[in-house]
């Protein structure tokens, strides 16, 4: 058994260490060869994952040919906004019949289109599956205990990805709903945005509360209404996604909205950090498809106005407040 990483990160190093632990050969590769080298130096990822010591039988390379070669199991741990520039690359080497799993959580904004679409129209129709749910990428990989689900119409590869990464400390459920677990992933991180600017702003648990709960019926909405499965809004990758994302320290997301509560501008964030903030670029995305399918969105216009309309955040927070009465329901 060989799995390929494609994506140096901290989910895609987290996940290498946790494949390895368990005997399987695993390589894992980047785009830029400064970063891979530094890997290789100091078997850390200190831009990403510090404190995770990476074990010398993992192969670190930015090598694709060598990456790709005998693979078993391909994981696309590459931000969504650069997936389909990466999966260009690795149509060349035309692997029909190699497994792929997605561990990214976003939505390409210049589509408005999940990773499994990008997949496909980039690979073909190859066996595909996705992996989401609430796993901090140092919690994973220090060994706390986690869970997650994985999600493919392919029953034979669920079971293969289940087989791979389930551990005495990660333990991964099956799902036939894919496109789900791709927008539950996708969209909590804008609700993680909203919940981070609450604690900018300084206010409890009883507003982050809030705004999470209402947060996963509106991401519930939109995601049933483009064909996703109620149920799964409620599961590990929706509601254990968005309360790991919400409350987490770690959280880039949630990090991300503090900043913005506190005062500070998107741009100057933005410039100051190596991380990608998945949930700014998809709350655009998700306006307009709220558009499109006509659901009302509160809380992600709310951030929208924020983010990219000038909007003082504690202004923004009156106006939800402030909406018209309505049954919770």
């Amino acid at each position: 058994m060989k799995v390929a990483i494609i994506g140096d990160g901290g989910w895609g190093t987290a996940l290498a260490v946790l494949t390895q632990s368990k005997g399987i050969n695993t390589v894992l590769w980047g785009a830029f060869p400064e970063n891979i080298n530094q890997l290789i130096k100091k078997r850390e990822n200190k831009k990403f994952l510090p404190g995770i010591k990476i074990p010398s039988e993992i192969l670190i390379t930015n090598d694709l040919a060598q990456t790709l070669d005998q693979a078993n199991l391909v994981v696309l741990a590459v931000p969504s906004q650069f997936m389909r520039g990466v999966l260009k690359k690795i149509a060349e080497y035309k692997l029909l019949k190699v497994g792929f799993l997605s561990v990214a959580k976003g939505i390409e904004a210049a589509t408005s289109k999940c990773m499994s679409e990008v997949i496909r129209e980039e690979l073909g129709n190859v066996p595909l599956a996705a992996l989401s749910g609430p796993n901090i990428a140092y919690e994973v990989a220090r060994g706390i205990p986690s869970a997650a689900v994985c999600a493919s119409n392919n029953k034979k590869l669920a079971i293969m990805v289940q087989d791979i990464f389930m551990t005495p400390d990660f333990r991964v459920y099956t799902s036939q709903d894919m496109h789900g677990v791709e927008l539950s992933g996708a969209f909590k991180n804008i609700i993680a945005i909203a919940c981070g600017i609450s604690d900018g702003l300084g206010f409890g648990t009883n507003t982050k509360s809030a705004l999470l709960t209402r947060g996963l019926v509106e991401i519930a909405r939109l995601g049933v209404s483009m064909g996703a499965r109620n149920k799964t809004f409620h599961g590990l990758a929706g509601m254990g996604d968005l309360v790991t994302t919400c409350f987490s320290q770690r959280s880039r997301n949630r990090w991300f909205g503090e900043q913005i509560g506190s005062g500070k501008k998107m741009a100057d964030i933005l410039s100051q950090t190596s991380m990608v903030v998945e949930g700014a670029l998809t709350t655009k995305t998700a306006l307009k498809l709220a558009k499109k399918y006509r659901i009302s969105l509160p809380i992600t216009q709310a951030v929208y106005k924020v983010l990219y309309q000038g909007a003082k955040p504690i202004s923004a927070m009156h106006l939800l407040m402030q909406r018209q009465k309505k049954n919770e329901i």
